[in-house]
């Protein structure tokens, strides 16, 4: 993210974003504050995620709690590319599903296979096997409900969402694009317009006609939102299509302090690592820490800073007062760097075992629910 008010967030990229309240006022995100008091109108209680302003941003999200609470359909849809591994980074969305899945939200994942292939260049065999074996079997091991989850490849969808993706090309201009994005290929242009048919494609009667629908991303996916809801209102006169909803998420730091990325394997744990990887990672991690235990126990340490506390924010203590407990410790100077670790890997070693004997049963019910693209 630049400095000043030139604020650029792409989507491919490897963005750091350090002041997320500033999205508030260039890209006119509204606070999820705002809206959190509808969520018990809707007949739901603030998920963890909520809770500790995790997710902190929202457009039009209110839309939907409303609609919901009229007992109107509501769905939910998100995509991944499956060009790496599954890691923490991706749990964190999984997780939303999972919580608006038990409320009721019907649950659309796409499999950006066609992105995968024309943006990172992989080969389509091997994106197929990930997105199954990786992206799919990994919802499902961690909760989610295959039954009630509609998982598709980009290149599978049939022909009125291709008419989508064709008739958005003549409603934005490359200077649009751009003034969105930055510079595009041809790949990322045609990438774009794809997502935006994702975003939309469910508000048609093929796909469910619902017409209420949210997209929770990360912060640097915004301008897929952005660009989807341009297209929405130009479609006037064709078809209808309401603007979607979207609520986001900060970036969990990745174990080295830079953002979480399948292409640097240190930077994060995936969910098929073996407990001894993933302990050599956890423990080598950068932490909020002083630079001598004593100095330390006279300043305290810094957890905003810290890799192995945001693991405990985002995934491994659910409980708000354990939470808390260790937030203060380690304020105060009582709780040292490596027992914080082994209290964090004590949690990360269990949910792994657990996690991992689920992940194989999930991988044949993936590959059996899944139609992986001819070509």
């Amino acid at each position: 993210m630049a400095g000043g008010e030139d604020i650029r967030l792409d989507p491919w990229g490897a963005i750091e974003i350090k002041d997320y309240n500033r999205l508030f006022r260039v890209f006119g995100i509204r606070p999820f504050i705002e809206v959190a008091r509808l969520l018990r109108h809707a007949g739901m209680e603030p998920s963890l995620h909520m809770r500790r302003g995790i997710i902190f941003g929202h457009r039009d999200f209110d839309k939907v709690l409303l609609a919901k609470a009229r007992g109107e359909p509501v769905a939910v849809l998100t995509g991944f590319m499956p060009s790496g591994r599954f890691h923490f980074g991706h749990k964190l969305t999984v997780d939303q599903l999972i919580y608006y899945q038990r409320n009721g939200f019907k649950i659309f994942v796409a499999l950006a296979d066609a992105e995968a292939h024309i943006v990172r260049r992989m080969p389509r065999e091997e994106s197929f096997r990930i997105a199954v074996e990786e992206y799919v079997a990994n919802m499902i091991a961690l909760g989610l409900d295959p039954k009630k989850t509609e998982f598709y490849f980009q290149t599978n969808r049939d022909t009125p969402y291709y008419r989508l993706v064709q008739l958005f090309a003549g409603k934005v201009t490359a200077a649009e694009m751009e003034a969105i994005y930055g510079d595009l290929s041809p790949a990322k242009a045609m990438a774009a317009l794809t997502q935006a048919a994702d975003i939309l494609h469910v508000q048609l009667e093929e796909y469910g006609g619902y017409k209420h629908v949210v997209v929770p991303v990360g912060a640097d996916q915004d301008p897929h939102l952005r660009l989807a809801r341009d297209l929405a209102d130009r479609m006037h006169g064709i078809i209808k299509l309401e603007r979607p909803a979207s609520t986001y998420h900060k970036l969990q730091p990745g174990l080295d302090g830079k953002k979480m990325s399948s292409s640097r394997p240190d930077s994060t744990i995936f969910l098929t690592d073996p407990p001894e990887t993933a302990k050599k990672k956890l423990f080598k991690a950068l932490t909020g820490g002083r630079a001598t235990a004593e100095e330390q126990k006279r300043l305290g340490g810094i957890p905003e800073t810290c890799s192995v506390y945001h693991m405990d924010l985002y995934h491994l203590i659910p409980d708000d007062k354990e939470l808390d407990k260790i937030y203060t410790a380690c304020r105060t100077g009582e709780l040292l760097c490596g027992q914080c670790k082994a209290i964090a890997w004590e949690k990360l070693e269990k949910f792994l075992e657990e996690h991992q004997r689920k992940l194989e049963k999930a991988k044949n019910i993936a590959w059996s629910i899944i139609e992986t693209p001819r070509f």
